[in-house]
């Protein structure tokens, strides 16, 4: 009884295969098709290591949302050096809601060298060929996402060897924590002291002739610190040509949520413009001379996220691949046989017809002369 069960869902099975076997014996070979197989198995070959690149690849996927966050601390990472010497000048945060964050609370200002060494001018070559670029490329950004954490640190190296010339510059570097409102970072002349209308700086002992805003802005950037990723303003060096002159850049901040397979973070992106002009009071440009970072905190926030192509997609466009080329390929090898059944039809066709054989009498007969077996001797 088990094995006529066994009999009946064996025929069962058969009965339902939707793919029958043609014998061997009944399939004919030729040349044209084992080209054509050829390149159908080539073609395979190729589509799928292609395909298996674009599956190990990842693209960034972006979504935006209102940004609910209004008490927290927006921190402020800084690393600027200004042509004047540490004593001249002086950097504080003045927000909307009049609060003022003196530098004293996390910056440092230490006394440097403003020339840059070679291994220090190629890197900031670097830095600008890679922001130049980032403008024509938008799509390079998704890149430096990915690769952040892993990149090499965009800040400039250590100066070598012990330099006999004296500092002439100020190096201010650190990170400050401010209210998450539009506030305004600058560096000017002398050191900021508080007042109850606001904040003042000592300006009055400093010469005219000492004021020098000239200055490089090796890292600026809001949020947490992400090695790797590249800001806007990196590597941005501004020469003064006039002693009254003020720098003036307005930013938007957007904040922005970082999840990819290295990292999870919680940074800001933003986008700034720029503004430089002489202070000259005779001729209406009224104004203070320093440098005035204006920013401003958008209401929407991005989360950007890195995704990857389920396998079982891939599976499914793999299959797709293979079966298409097998249909493609088999579809355009019967429609050039059946052209070269019928063009060669034609000259089989052509190579039988009548001939003309000349009788005794002088007439011609058009049809084949009959072969016997007397005209073969």
């Amino acid at each position: 009884m088990r094995r006529l069960n066994r009999k009946k869902t064996l025929n069962l099975m058969k009965e339902l295969d939707a793919f029958p076997k043609v014998p061997e014996s009944y399939v004919e070979t030729s040349a044209s098709g084992g080209t054509v197989s050829l390149i159908a198995f080539t073609t395979i070959a190729f589509l799928t290591i292609m395909e298996f690149m674009v599956y190990q690849d990842t693209w960034m996927k972006y979504e935006y949302e209102v940004d609910k966050d209004f008490t927290s601390k927006l921190r402020i990472n800084i690393d600027i050096t200004v042509a004047m010497r540490c004593q001249y000048v002086g950097a504080d945060v003045l927000d909307l809601a009049e609060t003022m964050v003196a530098s004293a609370d996390g910056l440092i200002y230490e006394p440097v060298i403003f020339d840059l060494t070679p291994q220090q001018k190629e890197l900031q070559r670097m830095l600008q060929l890679i922001q130049s670029r980032l403008q024509e490329e938008h799509s390079l950004q998704d890149v430096i996402f990915k690769s952040a954490f892993k990149s090499a640190s965009t800040a400039l190296p250590p100066r070598e060897g012990n330099s006999l010339q004296s500092p002439d510059a100020c190096r201010i570097h650190g990170h400050l924590y401010v209210n998450k409102v539009a506030g305004n970072f600058h560096i000017t002349v002398g050191k900021a002291i508080p007042h109850p209308r606001g904040h003042a700086h000592l300006a009055a002992l400093v010469s005219h002739e000492s004021y020098n805003f000239s200055h490089r802005i090796d890292h600026l950037s809001f949020g947490e610190l992400i090695p790797g990723i590249i800001n806007p303003l990196d590597g941005t060096e501004k020469i003064a040509s006039d002693h009254n002159q003020m720098f003036q850049y307005f930013i938007t901040v957007v904040p922005t949520k970082l999840h990819t397979y290295k990292i999870s973070a919680e940074t800001h992106q933003f986008s700034v413009t720029e503004r430089e002009r002489v202070i000259n009071h005779a001729a209406g440009s009224h104004g203070v001379s320093g440098i005035f970072m204006k920013y401003d905190i958008s209401s929407l926030m991005v989360t950007v996220t890195e995704e990857h192509m389920p396998f079982w997609q891939f599976l499914v466009r793999l299959c797709g691949i293979i079966g298409g080329i097998f249909s493609t390929t088999g579809i355009l090898h019967g429609f050039g046989r059946f052209v070269a059944e019928i063009i060669f039809c034609r000259f089989r066709l052509g190579s039988y017809k009548s001939t003309s054989v000349p009788l005794s009498d002088g007439h011609t007969s058009n049809h084949l002369p009959l072969i016997t077996d007397n005209s073969t001797h």
